[in-house]
């Protein structure tokens, strides 16, 4: 497994990205804010409306840089990667799968699997910690039902029964979400997942905390030589990174949703830390926004467990490990896909 370089993450909205010899230059208002050498940098994800000078594009594409682009708003623009790597009898594998039925569903199972079943642990660990400020009646009947849908998805045999299967299990744990907030409930309230735009705090931060991971499962795709837009679960679309996707299902609650209820809770994030536009839609800010990167790549930093290699793996290698499983199983050398279940 290689080691996990940095991601270089441009904030504002009028930073530039140019190139001086073999170092990459942020710029405001023609100004030099910082340098790196690109030979520290492994990802680049900017939010910003200026983008970066061909030059930039060229280095990225010469030494295997993703160079990703969102809104300041955090909404996926679109993503250069340059040279696809890995064998393509793999990616030939991989397409085969897809376009298979029998077989694609069984690699979604997985992924909804461990979905729901992180999901249900974060609910039970939250009710354990915290019993005194929930309510515990609520906990234990999402508790129920969440095990439930994990049976439900073991039994499955076509995609649209399984999607029925993840929307009911993502609305039954969606249910929970106001009792993740033990301050300030009355500015962080949850009355539903909305997404495009987000219209509520909380939605902002998940929104935004997606994203993020949605480029990190991308580029641990890529690196192993995979397709990140052909998936097994979410069909091909155009511009929609199927295989990323699926990658993601499997660690929202363990890394964004509860990354951002301890943001909450431990005070670090507050109400003027957003913007609320006209029509309703609310966004970090850019205090936010660096409060919330910030934090988030201290958390990358964090040892676990992983319970299939058993070995200590930072958390944001957690994909990168994920991804190679992928590969061994389409190849063969492992019997399944084994998911990641925390």
């Amino acid at each position: 497994m290689r080691k996990l370089l940095n991601t270089l993450y441009l904030t504002k909205e009028d930073y530039y990205l140019s190139r001086e010899r073999d170092n990459i230059v942020i710029k405001q208002e023609g100004k030099t804010v910082k340098r790196f050498p690109y030979r520290i940098i492994e990802n680049i994800i900017c939010f910003s409306y200026l983008g970066a000078s061909p030059s930039v594009v060229q280095l990225c594409n010469e030494n295997n840089i993703s160079l990703s682009f969102l809104t300041p708003n955090g909404q996926f623009c679109g993503r250069f990667v340059g040279m696809t790597n890995g064998n393509v009898l793999l990616r030939r594998e991989q397409y085969r799968i897809a376009d298979e039925a029998t077989r694609s569903i069984e690699y979604a199972k997985h992924n909804l699997l461990a979905k729901i079943s992180n999901s249900r642990k974060y609910v039970l660990r939250f009710k354990r910690d915290h019993s005194e400020k929930i309510d515990e009646s609520l906990f234990n009947n999402v508790d129920k039902e969440l095990l439930n849908s994990i049976e439900l998805v073991k039994e499955v045999k076509d995609k649209d029964s399984l999607r029925g299967i993840e929307g009911n299990a993502a609305n039954t744990y969606f249910r929970v979400f106001n009792d993740f907030v033990l301050v300030n409930k009355d500015f962080f309230q949850f009355k539903g997942r909305t997404k495009r735009p987000p219209l509520d705090c909380v939605n902002a931060m998940l929104s935004f905390g997606y994203s993020l991971l949605t480029n990190e499962c991308q580029s641990a795709l890529e690196t192993v030589g995979l397709d990140s837009y052909v998936g097994f679960f979410h069909t091909d679309r155009p511009g929609r990174a199927g295989m990323a996707l699926d990658l993601v299902e499997e660690f929202r609650s363990y890394i964004v949703d509860r990354f951002v209820f301890s943001l909450i809770n431990k005070r670090q994030i507050s109400s003027k830390h957003f913007d609320i536009k006209e029509n309703g839609s609310v966004f970090l800010n850019d205090k936010g926004r660096s409060i919330f990167i910030k934090e988030w790549q201290s958390r990358k930093q964090t040892e676990v467990m992983h319970p299939f290699i058993n070995e200590k793996v930072k958390l944001m290698l957690l994909p990168y490990v994920q991804a190679q499983l992928m590969a061994k199983a389409i190849r063969n050398d492992l019997p399944s896909y084994p998911p990641f279940m925390a």
